[in-house]
């Protein structure tokens, strides 16, 4: 469909005119930029109203208003969709080569930026964005999520009328989805070059014959094309494995950079601080060399007044996070196991049987997933909104404790035993990531003595602390799971026509998609609210024990999930590779 065969009407064009001269206007006059700056903010305004115009003048046949985009979401770079069935041994060779390319990126650094400076926003929830801090995949599948949450929400609440069993409609909201994918990772790498990933000096200075007076701002654009061009290759990373590939890119990245982070918590040598010699205040980073080095190097008196607490509880990697990673794992796995089985057979080969089976986490990990990279953009825009040197002056929000507050240096950070991307106040407090016992449990019991751990809160913030955050991770996963079995067709509904037109029936009951749904409908809804609490639950608990390798709980959870689904759909696809049938029901054709 071109742009000139989507109908539209430019009442509306006058009004973006104005509001984006108005905008601009009021910009130059709160900072007085350079005319660069100034020329770039008008370009970044002027792509935002323009989306907007285009979603608001359309005036077509179609249902939803995101056709208004066609004219972009035709024109995206996209990974061609397998016109038949792919086989087993290329899917493999794709999700290999994909996941290889993963590490190559992870270790491919940012030209240009200060490591001494620079802060690392997401570094509570660093493992389940699968990036790399100082790397061009600084972001990760951070954008991804962002984008896939704003979609789940406004198809949820019916802002976005499509219907996503019809063919055109899924295009076209696969499509938006893209475009706001593209946002998000402007939207994300912004905020944090200008002001947290510092330039180093001699770049700077490496930029004056290129840019006289602007050598600073065109040492940002560079770093920003960087961060923009490694998250938009992990954009494409995923559609390779979704569409070629075994499983989803963005479970498979998430799978390899908490695995790699578990591996390296349990078995690291090295100082925890490696800056500073091997010691007793500075042993190995991994739990079973620390342990092991502490037992030897410390006396029987010494043990007895704080070396079992250190062995035991203390960071970094304690015995109990190895406990708790090790218990999160086998739990896990038996709630994948855990499931109702309806029992099917064919109307087309008379005795020929089956089961289709409803798991306890039926709508997976995706929704813990969400509400962690929520909560993650949460803490980001906090700690912009208190120290970004623009957004701290905001009219009503800028530098509010209430919001969030922050270490106004590292200094104060390393004297209150956290990072400079810790919240200390406000509401970004009270819904970030509760790591292990040390941080909430031992100054409850005697807050005296372990009280420092809290970081100058009081026992009962403490403890409100860990209510919020729990209660947060298991409604907002119960919310996401709902949104995603509608947005991924495994409504009942959904099923229903999927069961039908494989012909198959439920035993008992005539083959009608109607009855089929009514049937689906008793075990469905219930079974996704469970699975939403239960995998919040899960992340939740795993975050207040500890976890090896500071992964938190919802990384540990995810892995355990991603692998148990991933070995699955490895014999699903070998199943499909020896019987036709099965690959109809299954949707591989």
């Amino acid at each position: 469909m071109a742009d000139d065969e989507i109908a539209r009407s430019y009442s509306s064009l006058p009004f973006f005119i104005v509001f984006g001269a108005l905008v601009l206007g009021l910009y130059y006059y709160w900072t007085q930029p350079t005319y660069v700056a100034l020329a770039i903010t008008g370009f970044v305004l002027f792509v935002i109203l323009g989306l907007a115009f285009m979603l608001l003048s359309y005036k077509g046949d179609k249902r939803s208003m995101l056709y208004g985009w066609k004219p972009i979401t035709s024109r995206l770079p996209a990974v061609s969709k397998p016109t038949g069935h792919v086989h087993f041994r290329t899917k493999l060779f794709w999700t290999i080569t994909v996941l290889l390319l993963y590490f190559v990126l992870t270790n491919i650094f940012i030209y240009g930026i200060s490591t001494a400076t620079s802060v690392d926003l997401f570094a509570s929830y660093r493992a389940i964005l699968a990036g790399a801090q100082g790397t061009i995949m600084q972001l990760g599948i951070g954008p991804i999520v962002t984008g896939s949450i704003i979609m789940q929400l406004f198809t949820g609440a019916k802002i976005i009328n499509l219907d996503l069993t019809d063919d055109e409609d899924k295009g076209m909201y696969q499509g938006s989805q893209k475009i706001i994918v593209v946002l998000m990772i402007f939207v994300e790498a912004i905020p944090q070059v200008f002001g947290f990933l510092t330039p180093s000096s001699t770049f700077v200075s490496s930029l004056h014959s290129l840019a006289p007076g602007n050598e600073a701002l065109l040492a940002d654009i560079i770093i920003i094309a960087q961060i923009a061009l490694g998250s938009y290759l992990v954009f494409l990373m995923d559609e390779v494995v979704s569409k070629w590939g075994i499983g989803s890119g963005v479970s498979l990245f998430i799978a390899a950079g908490v695995s790699q982070a578990i591996i390296t918590g349990t078995i690291n040598w090295l100082p925890a601080n490696p800056s500073q010699p091997l010691s007793i205040s500075n042993p190995p980073a991994g739990t079973i060399f620390k342990t092991y080095y502490l037992l030897t190097n410390l006396s029987a008196s010494q043990l007895a007044g704080g070396g079992l607490e250190q062995i035991l509880l203390r960071y970094p990697n304690p015995i109990t996070a190895l406990i708790g990673t090790a218990t999160i794992f086998f739990i896990v796995a038996w709630t994948e196991s855990t499931r109702i089985e309806l029992p099917l057979s064919s109307a087309e080969a008379r005795g020929a049987r089956g089961r289709y089976p409803l798991r306890l986490i039926y709508a997976s990990n995706i929704p813990v997933i969400l509400m962690s990279a929520l909560l993650a953009n949460v803490t980001m825009f906090s700690l912009l909104l208190w120290s970004n040197p623009t957004l701290m002056h905001f009219p009503g929000i800028g530098h509010q404790w209430w919001i969030g507050s922050y270490p106004s240096s590292s200094t104060e950070a390393s004297a209150l035993g956290v990072s400079t991307s810790t919240p200390l106040t406000g509401g970004a407090y009270y819904v970030s990531v509760v790591n292990g016992l040390e941080g909430w449990l031992l100054p409850i019991f005697n807050y005296q003595i372990y009280g420092s751990y809290l970081a100058g809160h009081a026992w009962w913030q403490g403890m409100l602390h860990v209510l919020i955050y729990v209660s947060l991770m298991i409604g907002g996963s119960i919310l996401f799971a709902r949104f995603w079995i509608q947005t991924t067709n495994m409504g009942p509904e959904a099923v229903a026509r999927q069961i039908e037109a494989s012909g198959m029936q439920i035993p008992g009951f005539r083959r009608d998609p109607r009855v089929l749904r009514r049937v689906l409908e008793r075990y469905i809804p219930v079974i996704t609210v469970i699975s939403g609490a239960a995998v919040g639950a899960l992340a939740s608990g795993a975050d207040l024990i500890g976890t090896v390798g500071q992964t938190s709980g919802t990384g540990v959870l995810l892995t355990v999930g991603i692998i148990i689904n991933l070995y699955e759909a490895m014999g699903r696809e070998q199943l499909m590779e020896m019987n036709p049938l099965l690959r109809r029901f299954l949707g591989g054709e």
